[in-house]
């Protein structure tokens, strides 16, 4: 006997997380489900959770579904759920914080060193028959500072990567209870005067929205690098792409954009200074396993709690 249906706003699950779920009717939403499917899915299946990869959940979703008892993010960040409808309704919002720690941040140090060594360029370069070595110069990061904005899981994961480099690291997260040793605490301001590098790794807030924009932009040192694997409304794109054109900005390396997903003709599509990637920081085998387990585990703690659970 089902003990009702859990929506995946995906195509699929990893199979370890399915294996959790046993007893549960499972609903797909498709690979690219849009905020009105996930409504029309949750009128037509009334589902006591939902597992969030791709699209919104809003208020909306939430009324369809009078059963839904949580809703479990795919990964960290849950900036895509409507959590003050959620709290309004009692349905519990929870995310799998660190599944992904160890694949965010690897893509956040290879964007960084794709953008300070110019890997992208000198290799279009070489594939054109160009030997740039007497003209090309470098930018060697030990002795460099990099401030880090938000020293969560993937956060001190990266600040460790980039301490090995032989870099001077700030970090700033108003809520961190730890900070990994070589971690210098700064606030905002120190870390737009001081880093040659800025690196993103905070949830999206109202309180932090485009807290990349020409006004902090200003205030950084000439020729900072910015990495974002975050949250592309973190950053204002309109003056990110002015000060990347000014050369204020040395080079960019951005996994995550304000709309997603990118559509053709956006301006940093075929801009020099941008290193681009499809928000896939996240997306390994062994970040899909973890993410999976961490979704499916988080919303049967809350079914557990309602008393629905499988036994």
């Amino acid at each position: 006997m089902s003990r009702g249906t859990i929506l995946i706003t995906a195509a699929d699950l990893a199979p370890q997380a399915l294996e959790l779920l046993v007893g549960y009717d499972i609903v797909y939403a498709g690979k690219t489900p849009t905020e009105d499917d996930v409504v029309a899915l949750c009128r037509e299946h009334d589902p006591v959770a939902i597992i969030v990869r791709y699209s919104k959940v809003g208020a909306s979703a939430m009324e369809a579904a009078p059963s839904l008892k949580v809703i479990s993010k795919h990964g960290s960040g849950t900036d895509t759920i409507d959590k003050v409808a959620a709290r309004q309704r009692g349905i519990e919002v929870v995310a799998a914080v660190g599944a992904n720690a160890s694949a965010v941040a690897e893509q956040a140090l290879a964007l960084l060193l794709a953008c300070a060594k110019s890997v992208p360029h000198l290799d279009e370069r070489m594939h054109d028959g160009f030997w740039d070595k007497a003209t090309h110069k470098s930018l060697e990061l030990g002795g460099k500072t990099i401030g880090i904005v938000g020293m969560g899981a993937i956060g001190q994961r990266f600040a460790r990567m980039v301490s090995a480099l032989g870099m001077r690291v700030l970090g700033f997260d108003p809520y961190a209870r730890q900070w990994p040793e070589g971690v210098k605490q700064a606030d905002l301001e120190t870390i737009w005067r001081e880093s040659d590098v800025v690196s993103l790794h905070c949830p999206l807030t109202d309180d932090n929205r485009q807290m990349i924009n020409a006004a902090t932009l200003a205030r950084c040192r000439e020729g900072v690098i910015i990495v974002n694997t975050a949250r592309g409304g973190l950053i204002d794109e309109a003056a990110l792409l002015e000060a990347v054109q000014s050369g204020r900005v040395r080079m960019a390396g951005l996994d995550s954009f304000a709309v997603e997903p990118m559509t053709a003709g956006h301006p940093f599509q075929r801009q020099s200074g941008f290193i681009l990637s499809p928000h896939i920081g996240g997306v390994t085998s062994d970040a899909y396993v973890n993410m999976g387990l961490g979704a499916a585990r988080n919303a049967l703690a809350v079914l557990d709690s309602a008393g629905i659970a499988v036994a």
